[in-house]
């Protein structure tokens, strides 16, 4: 085999391994058998004559070379997307597919419809809408952008600041009427809190009050849960106080099934992100629809302008 054997599709498939280490995942995203992506790699190694991945049973690894093979690889593949998308541009259809990773309870209650306005648009673009609450490898998992609640520190990403989720403190009406309303912070020392197992701190809540000053009291309670929509469930079931995002809410608070609790005192806002992957800033269909969530996130509930920058 010689350099004319050195196809777009056997290289997407060696980027996409050395990125992921792993050739299973990588047959699982492209939707083919393994042996499909073991026999690109062969036959891309056997085109360019040197071992581009070193293989072990439990991991994928480049190779000296194919360090270097894999740096100019995403370049061409880069400049080839590229190509297609002015090619497509000229017709005014944007076309492909991005992939978004995004907190789960806010994907499911806001993220996803913002999507379908978004291919309602724009519908020869599809999307790959993962959830999870857990900060995957953006890169490595093959994610465009993602939305992330919470401070980051991912340097090596493009951040744009979609604004701050505001929090109240929130129960039912049959749990207010069963074990009493909190009338001070200090009150919620006696009462079941709904507290989320994956937030550091979730033990205690620190509160401010309406002439400022801070409060910080132990925050309780026999139920722990790591997902939001799960404990909205709780908080309608009766099962206690907890501190809750207001686009979670904001619906149940409208029809009654929930009540604010302690409204004078106020919860630590929450900043809301989008991390951009550099490589794929510049693909056209992603900035359009970087654009869209940026104009659009900020019609939700709940969800004030960034803060400045200092």
């Amino acid at each position: 085999m010689d350099n004319s054997d050195v196809t777009l599709e056997r290289m997407r498939t060696f980027v996409r391994v050395a990125e992921r280490g792993s050739l299973s995942a990588v047959a699982r995203e492209f939707g083919v058998g393994q042996s499909t992506v073991t026999r690109h790699l062969r036959e891309l190694e056997e085109a360019v004559g040197v071992p581009l991945l070193s293989r072990t049973t439990r991991r994928v690894t480049l190779t000296d070379e194919g360090s270097r093979y894999y740096a100019n690889s995403l370049q061409i593949l880069r400049l080839v997307e590229r190509a297609g998308d002015e090619a497509r541009g000229t017709r005014g259809a944007p076309a492909g597919t991005i992939r978004i990773s995004c907190t789960a309870a806010f994907g499911v209650l806001h993220v996803s419809r913002l999507t379908f306005a978004f291919q309602d648009r724009y519908p020869d673009i599809g999307i790959d809408l993962s959830l999870t609450d857990e900060r995957v490898d953006l890169v490595r998992e093959g994610v465009d952008i993602a939305l992330r609640l919470g401070p980051l520190t991912d340097s090596s990403m493009k951040l744009r600041a979609l604004g701050q989720s505001r929090r109240l403190l929130v129960a039912a009406p049959d749990y207010l009427a069963a074990r009493g309303r909190p009338a001070v912070p200090q009150d919620l020392s006696a009462h079941e809190g709904i507290r989320m197992s994956n937030v550091a701190g979730s033990d205690t809540l620190a509160l401010q009050g309406p002439s400022g000053e801070r409060h910080v009291v132990p925050f309780g309670g026999r139920f722990r849960v790591d997902h939001g929509l799960a404990a909205r469930e709780a908080l309608v079931a009766g099962r206690g106080i907890a501190p809750a995002h207001r686009w979670l809410v904001d619906d149940l608070l409208a029809a009654g099934r929930l009540e604010a609790i302690l409204p004078d005192y106020s919860l630590p806002h929450i900043p809301l992100s989008m991390l951009i992957v550099p490589e794929r800033a510049g693909v056209a269909r992603v900035r359009l629809l970087v654009d869209f969530l940026v104009g659009q996130i900020g019609g939700i509930p709940g969800i004030g302008k960034p803060q400045p920058e200092r």
